[in-house]
């Protein structure tokens, strides 16, 4: 059984996982949420304007008071660069899947895959998961690289389940991983 604990704090070696607040529109707006580049294989558009991003982070922050609501800032050198979400929860299989993305400039420097071991390690540790899931477009695997070095397994595709904002329909990579290889992942840790 899921035990909520709702987005709490979460300090890493580099990052710290924070709640948003909508004094992050500005930052979150320059650093991804208007880049196309950062959007292309995500749910939404490039916002237009810092004030959509206010907004949307507006209705984060009243989400915050349930418990089964997770969606932090990644925050690296002092700036909100990306974000790390659980997008999905399965009350009755104890499953979560979790969702991220990163300012353009910030790329390939290991953040996400530190954000994500972070969040994988709360949902065992403290919210009781048993499963935690990836998914990805196959055209994205930078994505699918960060699953991997997570530990996560990869356990198929599902053809054309996503339909792209240029109408594309792209095929969804899904990895996996439960708690028991989680334990022994970090048995030494």
């Amino acid at each position: 059984m899921l035990t909520h604990k709702g987005t709490q704090t979460i300090k890493t070696e580099r990052l710290e996982l924070r709640r948003f607040t909508t004094e992050d529109a500005n930052a979150m707006y320059e650093n991804w949420a208007k880049d196309e580049r950062v959007t292309k294989f995500l749910t939404w558009e490039p916002h237009k304007s810092p004030d959509a991003t206010r907004m949307l982070l507006e209705s984060w922050c009243t989400d915050y008071e349930n418990k089964n609501y997770y969606q932090w800032a990644i925050v690296f050198e002092g700036k909100v660069v990306g974000s790390i979400s659980v997008v999905r929860i399965s009350e009755d299989n104890d499953c979560a899947e979790i969702g991220y993305c990163i300012g353009y400039d910030y790329w390939g420097k290991g953040i996400v895959t530190e954000a994500a071991n972070a969040v994988i390690g709360f949902l065992f540790s403290k919210v009781n998961a048993n499963r935690v899931v990836i998914c990805h477009a196959v055209k994205n695997p930078a994505s699918g690289k960060v699953a991997q070095k997570c530990g996560l397994s990869f356990e198929g595709t599902h053809k054309e389940e996503f339909k792209a904002q240029w109408g594309e329909y792209l095929d969804i990579s899904y990895y996996a991983i439960v708690r028991k290889e989680w334990e022994i992942l970090n048995k030494n840790n």
